[in-house]
Parts: structure tokens; sequence; C-alpha cells
């Protein structure tokens, strides 16, 4: 390998976290050489993200403009009881425009892939055997060991489909949950892409992390044909299976990945309750890309402290997540997100973008709640 290769920052995991670090350095810090190195064969992977206007602020929303593909000016859920529009802007990313938009930012000889990477001593090990030498690592590989928190599991299937008609939808559905309840709380999130495209996904929060993937892509496709769509799959399929978090060990799940920097759930970032994982991407990449010390010890104390803080923070979330999966029937589940649709927008607005007020969290706790009494009473921890 070339010594032209050794770099200022490498960055192990192109995916979103990763990803957006390096531009938020492109545009802060562009005397850096920065490398990004993933296994995959093209950064992102096969991925979409979605987030609300709310969600960032004007500089975060700058910093992720260049990757978005669709966009919409609000959003509907619907429940048994409930049906709401939300005037809140709503956004998707694809992945192909982050590895297109990293491929046009960073010298092509500083973005590897296809090689897995560890960190070592004055850099990284790529899996071939070679060395690229490095002052600084920031790890972005995905999650810990899991094992350090406790909780449910929210599990989805989705698939591009391809209509022979207009769909008719105007914006997208982030919560259907008027489906048949099956394997805890269901619902069906649904992304028009053109008249004739849409992206459908089911989604399940869970007692179980099993998820039976064909079993669930014949439920997206009786969800197209009970819209009255005649449905060709596309290429497009994302699966996952993703933590709710309700408890857990901070400090055990950060050493579960050894010492150094770190991001995106690796450090332990995301909403407690919805796992949307992008609004804390952006705000770690932004804290980077204006550091003034990017040195190994510095990155190391910043990464840890701003994922400390935000554990910490999110207490309430977690209360949330345990009246959810310890005080909720299964199959009764979906009262408690109907309740909470309910609310008001800009209080489901700052809860997304984990920024819930105290007086936010009084009213989501008011009134009756949508659990057995007693069953809530025994999840509430001082």
């Amino acid at each position: 390998m070339s010594t032209a290769l050794n770099c200022d920052i490498a960055i192990l995991g192109g995916g979103l976290a990763g990803g957006l670090i390096a531009l938020a350095l492109a545009d802060t810090r562009p005397d850096l050489r920065v490398a990004v190195i993933d296994a995959g064969d093209r950064f992102g992977g096969n991925h979409l993200w979605s987030f609300f206007d709310s969600d960032l602020s004007a500089r975060g929303r700058a910093l992720v403009e260049p990757l978005i593909a669709y966009r919409w000016a609000g959003y509907d859920v619907a429940f048994p009881r409930h049906r709401r529009t939300l005037a809140n802007g709503y956004n998707t990313i694809e992945s192909e425009k982050l590895d297109a938009t990293l491929r046009a930012r960073l010298p092509a000889e500083r973005l590897i892939l296809n090689r897995g990477a560890e960190p070592v001593e004055g850099g990284i090990e790529l899996s071939d055997g070679k060395r690229l030498s490095a002052t600084s690592v920031i790890d972005a590989r995905g999650a810990g060991d899991l094992h350090h928190v406790q909780g449910g599991w929210q599990k989805f299937v989705g698939q591009v489909l391809h209509l022979d008609a207009p769909h008719g939808l105007t914006r997208p559905i982030v919560m259907d949950a008027t489906v048949e309840q099956i394997d805890g709380y269901r619902f069906v999130y649904v992304l028009p892409f053109d008249e004739r495209t849409v992206f459908v996904e089911d989604t399940y929060y869970s007692d179980g992390p099993a998820l039976d993937v064909d079993a669930v892509r014949g439920r997206v496709l009786a969800y197209a044909a009970a819209q009255g769509w005649r449905a060709t799959p596309g290429n497009r399929i994302e699966t996952g299976v993703l933590p709710v978090i309700t408890d857990g060990d901070f400090e055990a799940y950060w050493r579960s990945t050894g010492a150094g920097a770190k991001a995106g759930i690796r450090a332990g970032l995301c909403q407690p309750t919805t796992g949307y994982t992008l609004p804390d991407a952006v705000r770690l990449a932004l804290r980077i890309g204006d550091a003034p010390d990017l040195s190994q010890a510095a990155l190391d104390r910043l990464t840890h402290d701003h994922a400390r803080r935000a554990w910490r923070s999110r207490g309430f979330y977690r209360l949330l997540d345990r009246m959810l999966f310890q005080a909720a029937e299964p199959d009764q589940r979906w009262r408690v997100l109907e309740r909470f649709y309910r609310l008001s927008p800009a209080l489901i607005s700052r809860f997304y973008a984990s920024q819930t007020s105290l007086a936010d969290r009084v009213r989501i706790l008011s009134g009756k709640p949508p659990v057995p009494f007693f069953r809530a009473l025994k999840v509430v921890k001082p």
C-alpha cells in the first residue's frame, strides 16, 4: 500500500454515522486527510434513512441536504380509533446518495471498500494484512454487545413496490396501525416515491428478536393488495432487528467494543423508543467537525462524553419503553401510540428529536394511562 494513503483520521465504517463525520470534516477541515474504510462494496449499504424537519438544526440540515432523495410537506398516522395528518416535513435519504457524495467529496484513494479493518497502534490494519497509518481512528462499524442493554425489539421488512396504476398518496404514512396486531405492536410504514412507486415496511415492536423475513414480505404484499394496488416487487428490500431500550449499563456497553473514539450505534447513540439514529449521527458529526483538537485522546473523550450525556438524558424514553413492553399487553400496545398521537404536534416533534421538555413529560404521563394502572406503577423507577 502506498504511503500516500497515510491519513490524519481513519473512519471505520462507511454507513450513515461514519459518512456524515467524513462530510462534516470535509466542510470544516478540508486540509485534513480523512479515510473511510468499509467492508461492503459501497458506502451506506442498501438503506433508507428518514427524518422530520424538526429533528435537525439549520447546520444539520445543510450537512444532509445533498443526501436527500425525497421530501414531503407532512405525514399521516392511522390507528383503529384515530387518524391524523401532521404538517411536520418529512425527508428520506438513500444510501446511493451517501455513496455518491462521499465519492465526490473525498479523494478516491482514501475511500476503501471491500475490506474490514481493526484499530492498531498508529492506525488500522486492513483485512488483507496491509496497514494504514492514521493519527486518529473513529470506529463507526455498528452495534456493540447488546447484552448490556435490556428491552424489546423493533423488527421490520421493507420492500419497494412498483404499481400498475397511481396509488393516490401525497405524503408518507409513518404509522398505519389499523392492521392486524401480530407479534406485539405492529404497524405499516409507507413512502410514496412517485405516483406508481412506494416503499412499504412492515414493523413490529416485539418481545423477541426472531424475524421471519419471508412471512413478513408476504404481509407487505398483502397490505398492498388490501389497498387495491397491483404490485411488482422492486430491487430494494430492507430488513432490521433493532433494540428498543428499557434499561442498561452504558459504560459496559461502551467497553464491549474496546477503547477509542466511537460513533453511531457503536457509541450507543439512538433514540431509545423509535430507534432513530440520524439526528444523533448529525449532531456528533457537527461536533467532531467543529472540534479544535482531533488527536486520538481528544476524540476518545469527545465521543465518550457526548454519548454518555445522551444516554443519561434519555431515561424518560426508557421509562416509556418499560411501560410499552412491561405494562401493556402485546396486542394492546397500539393503544399507547394511539394516545401519544393525540397530543400536540410540537410535543410529538420534540419527542422524535429527543428534545422532550419537562412539560412534555408531564403531559405524556398525565391522565388515565393506556395500560393497566398497577402494572404501569411497577415499571416506574426513581
